[in-house]
């Protein structure tokens, strides 16, 4: 089994490094603003038929337009759900979603959340899947990228009070990124035998004489930028463990890589745009160092379940429940960390019914930022806020003033970044403390003690840091939740964006500092070591009081 798990994991890793790095080179063509010339005529004629003038942005016209632009998103997603009975292709004559359910749903599907209070297959149009939930798929994916873009530029700029123009970045990466790899993993699923179609839902009797429905429906073509954009929201209810999303061994692990794929290549592709390659190198070995220790303490709590499994004459200690037997423990636990290290939320397991510990590594995943290659940009620009904290925090150790690739790091940036770090954790505990201490909040807990307490910490660690998963013993479909979990998305989304933005603008404006002798490398073992550290110690800082009520206290009591 040891053998096993470590060869996973590094075929993984393997098949992941080689696939981003042809990526990456794309990528470093979109952020220094040079696509092939074929494509720039292309664009050209876009620009006059949309009355678009791509001129460069600063901070405050690039923030504006990404609010204005994921503002328009979301009032016509909201818009479309509540009228979904009224418009085309709904063959089961689903209803319109209630007010609060709509709100909730456009909020998570525009901030990247992708959070579900519904089930899929029996609460909307096929209109709704298409038009609605995956277009916000592709927009709210391509606002990530190319925030980080308008980051990256920062760090590689020098005296510039311009990031980029927002509307070009948007349509670029959706066009040549986003759609292209959509396209090419839909056809694949296809292949593996997940659904793509418009027909009605079949009606059957099976053999023991019971009424049975099958839902159709156009779920290849959601389930691909679900997986490359970090969304996360399924099709069906039961997301990717249900056998028309995830049929076969092979489709599961394409869907991890899938959720991985950009991410990766972000952070080589910041590594040439910076002119150092070093530096994104550095950045993965963060990353992967914390995603192989999180992955093997699953799987290790996953197998080493609580001593009544063993009573119950199961199959020892190894805990099967709320896994597909298709999977098994190890895909299972890989496709857990994988989903909550990155933004995405998709699941195929049941998260409620892994052991104590094993579903609080997830839980604390979404708790530090999920930095851990995290969601398509919003990982990268997270790992970069806690680059520039340990930069100053070393800064003050050894004496001297805090610089990253030639830009020093001063007052205004540490604020901002603290400012961006500090969000979802607020959002996080506040929110877990008001649904504690109300009666609307804890009606929708289901299980009592420790366990409750960990699902609704969940969900809003899941909703604060824009995941989407969920402990699923949390009845959320309430006006309560699905407004609190709302305002959790929203400002959870975009109270780190303008933050990092203001930070971009700031630093594109400074010189570029030669660095000297006492200039710390930030590319070496030493520093990656301080970042790891940086990491953990915020994250135990925020976190640890909160954990010990919930998972900690109930794996103590097994």
């Amino acid at each position: 089994m040891t053998a096993t798990l470590f060869i996973t994991i590094a075929v993984f890793l393997a098949v992941l490094f080689i696939l981003s790095l042809p990526l990456s080179r794309l990528l470093v063509q979109l952020i220094d603003g040079e696509p092939a010339r074929s494509l720039m005529q292309m664009e050209k004629r876009l620009w006059r038929c949309s009355a678009v003038k791509p001129r460069e942005m600063n901070k405050y016209q690039y923030g504006l337009a990404i609010i204005i632009f994921n503002l328009c998103g979301l009032v016509l997603l909201f818009t479309l759900l509540m009228t979904q009975a009224w418009l085309p292709l709904n063959p089961e004559h689903m209803p319109n979603m209630s007010w609060d359910l709509a709100l909730n749903t456009a909020v998570s599907f525009v901030t990247n959340t992708n959070w579900q209070a519904y089930s899929g297959e029996t609460t909307l149009s096929y209109f709704s899947q298409m038009v609605g939930l995956t277009v916000q798929n592709f927009l709210s994916a391509a606002t990530g990228i190319a925030v980080v873009f308008a980051f990256i530029r920062a760090f590689s700029r020098h005296s510039s009070q311009t990031i980029g123009n927002a509307w070009v970045d948007l349509t670029r990466i959706t066009l040549y990124i986003l759609l292209p790899l959509a396209l090419v993993l839909a056809l694949f699923f296809v292949s593996q035998g997940v659904l793509q179609n418009v027909s009605p839902y079949i009606h059957l009797t099976s053999l023991e004489g019971a009424q049975q429905v099958l839902p159709m429906g156009p779920v290849a073509s959601q389930e691909a930028i679900k997986l490359l954009g970090t969304n996360g929201g399924g099709f069906f209810g039961a997301n990717s463990a249900h056998p028309f999303e995830n049929p076969t061994a092979l489709s599961n692990m394409v869907q991890m890589l899938a959720i991985f794929l950009i991410p990766c290549a972000l952070c080589m592709a910041f590594g040439r745009a910076v002119g150092d390659s070093r530096q994104g190198n550095a950045l993965l070995w963060a990353m992967v160092l914390i995603f192989i220790v999180a992955v093997i303490v699953v799987i290790y709590a996953e197998l080493n379940g609580p001593d009544f499994l063993t009573q119950l004459s199961l199959n020892g200690h190894s805990n099967m429940e709320g896994k597909e037997s298709r999977f098994g423990i190890i895909a299972s636990s890989l496709y857990a960390v994988v989903t909550t290290a990155a933004s995405c939320g998709a699941v195929n397991a049941m998260h409620d019914s892994f052991t104590a510990l094993g579903g609080m590594v997830p839980m604390w995943l979404m708790q530090i930022g999920e930095v851990v290659f995290g969601g398509v940009g919003s990982g990268l620009y997270g790992m970069l806020l806690f680059v520039l904290l340990t930069v100053f925090i070393a800064g003050q150790m050894i004496g001297r003033s805090p610089e990253y690739l030639g830009k020093k790091i001063e007052v205004y940036e540490i604020k901002m970044t603290a400012l961006a770090i500090l969000v979802t954790p607020t959002l996080v505990l506040l929110g877990t403390a008001l649904a504690i201490s109300t009666d609307a909040g804890r009606s929708g807990i289901l299980n009592p003690g420790a366990h409750g307490f960990s699902e609704v910490l969940y969900a809003f660690s899941s909703a604060a840091n824009n995941n989407g998963s969920a402990f699923a013993g949390l009845s959320v479909n309430t006006p309560f939740y699905n407004l609190m979990l709302a305002l959790a998305m929203f400002l959870g989304r975009f109270g780190v964006i303008l933050p990092v933005l203001a930070i971009a603008g700031s630093l594109a404006a400074k010189k570029h500092q030669p660095a000297g002798n006492g200039t710390l490398p930030t590319h070496g073992p030493l520093f990656i070591g301080l970042l790891i550290g940086t990491i953990l110690l915020v994250g135990a800082l925020t976190f640890v009081p909160a954990l010990a009520l919930g998972p900690i206290a109930e794996h103590l009591q097994f």
